[in-house]
């Protein structure tokens, strides 16, 4: 598809968008835990952040997850550009955000999901936006960063690990975050087993690296700190995805 007509095709349905989302400085995880190492206290909106999976498929599901119950968490339409089609929309709505709340825009190629992101980010009434990219340049970055700053708008670069092409330096991403699943508690009955993942806090301007294990995102895609368990310093996060 030509960047021509994903931005023609963006435009007109933004356009149909009834109401403006609501805005607020950050988006809380609502875990003192976790939003004590944010500055401000959750994810920063207008700005830039950062999400990939940790290894395999299984992780990047996890990802998905964690990346969807963040937006669950906001009201309003969300853009979600990805190069192919290959998104199971279904997997959103476990972490609450249902399919009639997103636009999505198979872009075909990272450049044309970066010339979405940026279309997408000059419309504030939007709750967020997410672009799956394969790599990321700073130049790039730092013109995603601008983008989400004056609209106020989040904006996500949501990198998969199965299909992660490499570092090309930093980012002018706030933060970044890495997901990985994790064995879930020993229940008589597995199935009713909530999923853990070990979710890395890997940089946050203002703040510290850091880990936690969580219990996965709920319908209202709402995390949970798992009683028996204390949140872990970065250097034994590493040890432990080793």
């Amino acid at each position: 598809m030509r960047s021509a007509s994903v931005i023609e095709e963006l435009r007109a349905r933004i356009a149909s968008i009834e109401g403006v989302a609501t805005r607020h400085a950050v988006l809380p995880f609502g875990i003192a835990a976790i939003d004590a190492h944010l500055p401000g206290g959750g994810i920063a909106s207008g700005a830039l952040h950062e999400v990939a999976g940790s290894r395999n498929l299984s992780d990047d599901a996890a990802a998905t997850i964690f990346l969807a119950g963040i937006l669950a968490r906001t009201d309003g339409m969300v853009v979600w550009a990805l190069r192919w089609a290959d998104l199971f929309a279904p997997s959103l709505a476990q972490a609450g955000l249902d399919a009639d709340r997103v636009i999505f825009v198979e872009a075909g190629s990272d450049t044309n999901v970066l010339i979405a992101m940026e279309e997408a980010l000059r419309h504030p009434g939007l709750a967020g936006v997410v672009g799956e990219l394969g790599k990321i340049g700073l130049t790039a970055s730092r013109r995603l960063q601008l983008a989400a700053e004056t609209s106020g708008v989040p904006a996500f670069v949501f990198r998969r690990a199965a299909k992660d092409e490499g570092e090309t330096g930093g980012t002018a991403a706030v933060t970044r975050w890495r997901v990985r699943s994790s064995p879930s508690e020993r229940l008589t009955i597995p199935s009713l087993a909530r999923p853990r993942w070990q979710v890395a806090l890997e940089r946050a301007r203002g703040g510290e690296p850091h880990l936690w294990t969580v219990e996965a995102s709920d319908a209202q895609g709402r995390l949970a700190l798992p009683a028996e368990l204390v949140d872990r310093p970065l250097a034994e996060a590493r040890r432990v995805a080793s």
